[in-house]
């Protein structure tokens, strides 16, 4: 782990003794940023990623998720290059450097085509699913699971692998939820870690005793799913009107009518879509399945659009 981090001059950091350049500004978030660099000794592009860390907690949670990258070694789940912890007075700085993706996200192929008036194909669909499945799998088995999947949260690759990113949000797969005040926090931490309009039923409104496991992904895998299939999140319309999505995600979802879908694919979203989190069915089960609707060799770890 990289600990000694310097601003060297004007423009260029050092990380675990190799110095990147700034590049440009790629976006921000509430308390990140992240910026393009250029690694000098190598010449390859980087996303650097800095969190501001307010308190004790914040550097806690920065750390928990660079842990969480370290934890895989796997193509469909993005790899941390560095991290470090950078000291600005009584405050820090987080850095993760990530490799950078000059595709960008599923949700900037999906706006690219709707642009154009176009959809991913059913082929396309299957084979990203496939590689989304594998990254999801690779989480569940190590027992967590990854709570804030959505196409702006999953990179495409050179040959349009799906890359599965941003792990803060990632915890215990399996929470018993054993009182009402459990219950609760638990309903606190998903209402600021888990997007909205991808959100599984069950985390609107935790149950005092339930159990709550690794098939939220299973629900916001299908809101991708969604996503893919008709340009827009099956609830990212109620959530721009101002409607309540806890209380649309209730009601079995309706699923509009399209040549362009088989019964198959259709199918398999709506196994995904089952309110009842008990029901639903585990990522295994959804990858057998899809195995068998690849219109191409099975087998493959990569998938390509």
């Amino acid at each position: 782990m990289g600990h000694a981090l310097c601003v060297c001059s004007r423009g260029t950091v050092i990380i675990d003794n190799k110095r990147y350049l700034f590049i440009q500004k790629l976006g921000e978030g509430g308390f990140s940023y992240v910026d393009l660099v250029e690694g000098l000794h190598d010449g390859h592009f980087y996303a650097l990623k800095r969190i501001l860390c307010h308190e004790q907690q914040d550097r806690e949670e920065a750390q928990r998720e660079a842990d969480m990258h370290r934890l895989f070694h796997h193509p469909n789940i993005l790899h941390l290059v560095a991290y470090c912890l950078r000291e600005r007075g009584a405050k820090h700085e987080a850095w993760l450097l990530l490799p950078f993706f000059k595709r960008g996200t599923l949700w900037n192929e999906i706006e690219r085509l709707k642009d154009q008036g176009n959809f991913l194909t059913e082929d396309q669909i299957l084979r990203l699913l496939l590689g989304i499945c594998r990254g999801l799998e690779a989480i569940h088995t190590k027992g967590y699971a990854h709570r804030d999947l959505k196409p702006t949260n999953i990179l495409l690759g050179d040959e349009g692998q799906p890359v599965l990113m941003d792990l803060g949000s990632m915890n215990q797969a399996c929470i018993h939820v054993e009182s009402s005040r459990q219950a609760l926090a638990l309903q606190d931490w998903a209402a600021q870690r888990c997007t909205i309009s991808y959100r599984a039923p069950e985390l609107f409104s935790v149950q005092s005793h339930c159990v709550i496991d690794e098939r939220t992904d299973v629900w916001s895998l299908g809101c991708v799913l969604y996503a893919m299939m008709f340009g827009e999140g099956p609830y990212d319309m109620v959530f721009q009107k101002g409607d309540s999505v806890a209380l649309a995600v209730q009601n079995q979802l309706s699923i509009p009518q399209s040549p362009r879908h088989s019964s198959a694919l259709r199918q398999l979203l709506t196994s995904m879509m089952i309110v009842d989190s008990q029901e639903r069915p585990h990522i295994p089960v959804l990858l057998s399945q899809l195995e068998a609707l690849q219109p191409s060799a099975p087998g493959q770890h990569t998938t390509q659009i």
